[in-house]
């Protein structure tokens, strides 16, 4: 993979994640093209990745071998008909967005069929990432196989149901988004009596590991885990918090998954 050339349709986040996971894999970040209509997104990739080559022709990244679709649904739905004539016979597309299924994209794209779908996980930020992935039924063996290393590098990469991409887009592409607010919470009560940064950090990272092997193998049922801790300070705030969880990520799965 690292002799590809390799195109980022869009520069957001999810490009920025995938190239910082990349940068110890050996990708030749000479041979990526990453497109974005805005000048500041491009901007910012490119003091960071210094080797890229930039560009606000998002058709620019179609004449890779490998291209990365990283829009939005909506805008992955204007854009991919542009791209559709400018890809090369032997490329292969890959999506990292929800909703758009290998129809959809075959449809959008005038029945160009040699197509992947990733869902991408921030904590391939640091190689430690939980990235799904589907392989479109026109995609051959060889570059499965590729596209499978490359992602090594961003962490687990387990081969799923396409069907089952939009329940791993809630459960965790934004898991992280459910418990990182509390954990700096914690972070700032402990600063506020008088633990250091160090000695918070050290503490809260050796309590989530142990809560979370406890929590998976300790072999209890989840009311069991839960009584292991008899003073539970914030357990009026639990019916609300779960309250929350199955109105709006129910809800958005819904809206995902079109069920």
């Amino acid at each position: 993979m690292k002799d590809r050339t390799v195109g980022f349709v869009g520069g957001g986040r999810i490009t920025a994640i995938l190239l910082e996971g990349l940068g110890g894999t050996g990708l030749d970040l000479d041979r990526v093209t990453v497109s974005d209509t805005s000048a500041e997104v491009l901007a910012k990739r490119k003091e960071r990745f210094a080797g890229i080559t930039t560009t606000s022709d998002n058709t620019a990244p179609a004449s890779c071998e490998r291209v990365f679709l990283a829009l939005h649904p909506p805008a992955a739905k204007a854009a991919l008909p542009e791209l559709s004539g400018a890809l090369r016979p032997d490329a292969v597309v890959v999506s990292l967005a929800p909703v758009l299924t290998f129809e959809k994209l075959r449809a959008l794209l005038g029945g160009f069929d040699r197509l992947a779908r990733v869902i991408p996980n921030a904590p391939s930020v640091v190689g430690a990432g939980f990235n799904p992935v589907a392989f479109g039924p026109g995609l051959p063996a060889e570059p499965r196989t590729e596209l499978e290393t490359l992602l090594d590098g961003l962490g687990a990469h387990p081969l799923v149901p396409e069907e089952t991409l939009e329940a791993y887009a809630i459960l965790a592409a934004m898991g992280p988004t459910y418990f990182w607010f509390q954990w700096q919470a914690l972070r700032e009560l402990a600063g506020s009596f008088g633990l250091g940064a160090d000695e918070a950090d050290t503490a809260l990272r050796a309590m989530l590991e142990g809560a979370t092997r406890t929590f998976f193998d300790s072999g209890r049922p989840y009311e069991e885990v839960t009584d292991l801790v008899p003073v539970k300070p914030l357990a009026e705030a639990e019916p609300p918090i779960r309250q929350a969880y199955e109105e709006k990520l129910g809800g958005l799965y819904r809206k995902l998954s079109g069920a």
